[in-house]
């Protein structure tokens, strides 16, 4: 080997020295979360919200609202009885069908065929960005990840009852999967990034956060 190629070597030895250091660096830097957005029972509908909610002591378990089911036809109070609930409050979410379908680009009719999950998803992940000082906008064609954590539903249910012709409506594979939910995100936005939908139960929101983690770095 020549001296230059010695050089060479030794110089691309050292490039590659600083880069794993900077690597390295990645690994343990902090990140920081700098906006949120949020739907919770309660009435809930941002992080400032919930901490009045908190600091207040208040309940979000209630009767359960009557335009959700007849909660007399399902209720018995005995837990043996066949096809029966016997419990009648719960922790819902206030007005899911409150969704402003133009805001995003969406049809009526395809907003309809989407679970309330993608719905909620579309809304705060909005109002954590403006949260956070920044204009949902801006991102557009830059390389920013989606990262969801969400699980299945019945509302796939709830659309074949409504009708055969529903039932079959190419709106309802993409607004019911959980899959496209994570994509639908990126889609509004319009960013390049990562887009992982998650469902590992419980656990989905943790390990679609740590992902996202491992992602920055």
């Amino acid at each position: 080997m020549s001296t230059i190629d010695a050089k060479r070597v030794l110089g691309l030895v050292e490039r590659l020295r600083a880069r794993v250091a900077e690597l390295e660096r990645f690994r343990s830097e902090p990140i920081a979360m700098v906006g949120a957005g949020c739907r919770l029972p309660g009435g809930i509908e941002s992080p400032e919200a919930f901490w009045r909610f908190l600091s207040e002591g208040r309940d979000a378990v209630g009767p359960m609202p009557p335009e959700r089911w007849d909660t007399a036809a399902w209720y018995d109070p005995d837990p043996a009885a066949d096809g029966k609930m016997y419990v009648r409050d719960g922790a819902f979410l206030a007005s899911p069908d409150g969704f402003d379908a133009s805001f995003f680009g969406i049809s009526p009719r395809e907003a309809t065929r989407m679970d309330p999950q993608h719905r909620l998803l579309l809304e705060a992940s909005w109002e954590a960005l403006e949260d956070a000082g920044m204009a949902p906008r801006s991102l557009s064609d830059r390389p920013v990840g989606t990262f969801v954590g969400i699980g299945p539903s019945d509302y796939g249910s709830l659309i074949s009852k409504i009708g055969a012709g529903a039932a079959k409506d190419g709106y309802v594979a993409t607004g019911v999967m959980t899959s496209f939910a994570s994509g639908r995100l990126s889609y509004v936005l319009g960013v390049r990034g990562p887009s992982v939908a998650v469902d590992t139960a419980c656990s989905s929101s943790l390990v679609a956060l740590h992902l996202a983690c491992q992602s920055l770095r």
